[in-house]
């Protein structure tokens, strides 16, 4: 605060004495005297407090006279006055390992007068898709063959590790080639940590991403009990991890978010805490066949009541704009059979998600 520094004990004895002032502190340029029984200095805010003061008299509650005030409020409750190290005391461990930075703790850092912190480097991750049928987006309509479609999940993909702690390369779409996806995936992998591919790990005579990772390295699994998303495989080759994540637009996002995302973000370093879960009263019926998780997008939003949600339509794998006006994932455990209008659904916000 703006006002005068005394001691607070040459106050309570005199309340209405009449303080001399000595000089002024500023920000930056401290008063260096001394301060003897009935004397003030001048401070502003942000200015260092004379060794000899413990309290801080405000401005607005005094009368300025030549050389002097006197003070006309009441004693005041608090100093007005912050120890050093009041933030931060010296010897404290400001961030723990594995504690991924952002930018308050850039702010904090150079608070503490820190430039350089020991971290761990990004993840580089490549980023593939696989299929005859996939054309770049940008291609005239008419030019699209019969069977062809527009290639979205790279893009996708792409984006959505946009927050994350890695480096991105998009080594764009693969062809149904069993050569091609090996000799793509064995370069690739020697350049990055992670090699994500959407499509091709299914049972079709064309899938060969799947057998290529066992193939060149080792598959650890093949398939989740999980609804979209269940043929997903995982494995390594040499030292890079490789996600295979099924090709349907929605399979892709899931299993991005909920698998692929959380382990980049470990292998930065950081240990991911569980996606936040809320509970909203569902206001759309949900048709569900017990036997796997599944997560449909929804739209939460605050009632007077509490969080209402509802689907965003048909829950197709196919249909990426399911996520169009949608904020989250809408939890069914695999046990659950349908469930009706307000019924109780966890929901897990996209924002929670995305890091």
């Amino acid at each position: 605060m703006d006002g005068y520094a005394l001691r607070k004990a040459d106050l309570q004895q005199h309340p209405q004495g009449t303080f001399r002032v000595v000089g002024e502190s500023l920000a930056g340029h401290p008063f260096t005297g001394r301060i003897n029984s009935m004397e003030c200095v001048r401070v502003f805010t942000g200015a260092l407090v004379p060794d000899d003061c413990d309290q801080v008299y405000l401005q607005e509650q005094t009368d300025v006279l030549e050389d002097a005030v006197r003070f006309t409020g009441e004693m005041p409750r608090q100093s007005y006055i912050r120890d050093i190290g009041h933030d931060i005391i010296a010897g404290t461990c400001l961030f723990e390992p594995g504690h991924q930075l952002n930018a308050f703790d850039t702010g904090h850092l150079a608070a503490a007068g820190i430039t350089d912190v020991v971290v761990k480097r990004k993840v580089r991750v490549g980023v593939f898709s696989t299929g005859d049928e996939l054309v770049e987006p940008g291609t005239a309509p008419e030019l699209l063959k019969a069977g062809q479609i527009y290639d979205s999940n790279r893009f996708t993909v792409v984006s959505l590790l946009a927050r994350a702690p890695c480096d991105v390369t998009n080594y764009g779409a693969l062809a149904d080639s069993p050569d091609a996806v090996k000799t793509a995936l064995k370069q690739a992998s020697q350049a990055c940590d992670v090699l994500i591919t959407s499509g091709g790990v299914s049972v079709g005579d064309a899938d060969f991403v799947t057998s290529t990772i066992a193939s060149l390295g080792s598959l650890a699994f093949w398939r989740l009990n999980l609804k979209p998303g269940k043929p997903l495989a995982f494995g390594q080759i040499d030292s890079c991890y490789l996600f295979g994540l099924p090709g349907n637009p929605v399979s892709t996002i899931v299993t991005l978010l909920m698998v692929a995302l959380p382990a980049i973000t470990f292998l930065a370093g950081h240990a991911p805490a569980a996606p936040l879960m809320v509970n909203a009263t569902l206001t759309s019926a949900i048709d569900h066949e017990p036997g796997r998780m599944e997560f449909q997008r929804g739209t939460y939003k605050t009632h007077a009541t509490g969080l209402e949600v509802a689907v965003t339509g048909d829950q197709s794998s196919n249909r990426l704009s399911t996520f169009s006006g949608a904020n989250c994932f809408i939890e069914v455990p695999k046990y659950s059979g349908n469930l009706e209008v307000g019924s109780t659904v966890r929901v897990l916000p996209f924002n929670g998600l995305l890091g």
